[in-house]
């Protein structure tokens, strides 16, 4: 190898292990120059209702069918700037069915649902319902049908603030 092409490719070689080392500390770069930025943590957290008790999922050994489970979606924003347009989605895990109207978010999200798995979300989903005349007609999704539900804010989640997005499904 000619040494023109091998002081080329030192140079290259390098140039691309600069970009790795400073994408991988993108962060401390962001923090050493002062970048604001989101750093939103989330934890969700479960409880089923238990003898007029609740009790924590992870200390529940087994839930029951009919039980009511209660999610919890809490989101807290570390970082230094505002998260914008930030949204959440929860699970309806099978063999659980959503329960109508329990969806809730502190500061207003706009809420909406899934029946394909998180494909598409909509306030209402709709499903083809076959009339008697053979006509196909759009209807409201059965909850039972819900997979996702997904909790989105217009207004920013401020630096230093949390919000927290509550939901509740029934064991079958």
């Amino acid at each position: 190898m000619n040494k023109r092409l091998m002081t080329k490719l030192m140079v290259a070689v390098f140039a691309l292990s600069g970009l790795m080392v400073f994408a991988a500390n993108n962060e401390t770069v962001s923090r050493a120059l002062n970048i604001a930025r989101p750093d939103v943590k989330v934890q969700i957290s479960g409880s089923v209702q238990r003898d007029d008790k609740t009790v924590l999922l992870e200390k529940a050994e087994t839930v029951k069918a009919g039980e009511v489970l209660a999610w919890n979606i809490s989101s807290a924003n570390e970082g230094t700037a505002d998260a914008q347009n930030y949204r959440v989605v929860g699970q309806v895990a099978k063999g659980t069915t959503f329960i109508a109207g329990t969806a809730k978010g502190e500061g207003s999200p706009a809420i909406t649902y899934s029946i394909d798995d998180g494909k598409t979300f909509s306030a209402q989903p709709l499903i083809d319902e076959k009339q008697p005349d053979g006509t196909i007609k759009k209807v409201p999704a059965p909850v039972s049908m819900y997979t996702q539900v997904k909790f989105e804010w217009a207004t920013p989640i401020v630096s230093d603030t949390k919000v927290n997005a509550t939901y509740r499904v029934r064991v079958k």
